[in-house]
């Protein structure tokens, strides 16, 4: 994983432009919403002194970018929360990379970090990223209705925290 860059712009897209990965955000995204979405992370990167943000995802053997996944700052309720972050390339579904990637956001956030929690705002329909949720290790803590471009969608938060003896400063 490395930070993201205006290069990616077109890999961002076969994300963001297709409709059944976006379908959690009630479609898929235009030109000037990939940008803004970019634009968006690149600031981030910036805002967390390169701590930390969405991330693209890069597939060793080919170089490609076949998806995002990273650590951000999100509203849930009345607080900002630590939440780990996902979305591929259909063509690389159900393939372990989510999970990798979300594990390996996990770890850096509760090693390199010191993030007492981490936790995954998933829509309620969305089954796929629950799983990866879950195989990360979080659980359900609660729910909320977030409305985004128009429509009331429920959503559950996963969440995992950093219990003493798993995860310490030294990586492991």
């Amino acid at each position: 994983m490395r930070e993201m860059n205006q290069e990616d712009y077109t890999a961002l897209c076969k994300i963001l432009q297709d409709n059944d990965v976006m379908y959690a955000y009630n479609g898929a995204f235009n030109d000037s919403e990939v940008q803004d979405w970019l634009d968006r992370q690149l600031a981030r990167y910036i805002e967390y002194n390169h701590k930390f943000g969405l991330w693209a995802v890069i597939l060793k053997e080919t170089g490609e970018m076949i998806g995002q996944c990273g650590l951000t700052k999100q509203p849930w309720h009345d607080e900002i929360v630590l939440e780990i972050g996902y979305l591929f390339q259909k063509a690389y579904w159900h393939k372990g990379y989510a999970t990798e990637a979300a594990i390996a956001c996990r770890d850096y956030a509760f090693t390199r970090l010191g993030a007492d929690e981490v936790c995954s705002i998933i829509r309620d329909t969305n089954i796929a990223s629950q799983k990866v949720a879950q195989r990360v290790g979080m659980e359900i803590a609660d729910s909320w209705t977030k409305h985004y471009r128009g429509v009331d969608m429920p959503h559950y938060r996963f969440k995992i925290t950093n219990q003493k003896g798993i995860y310490n400063n030294e990586g492991n």
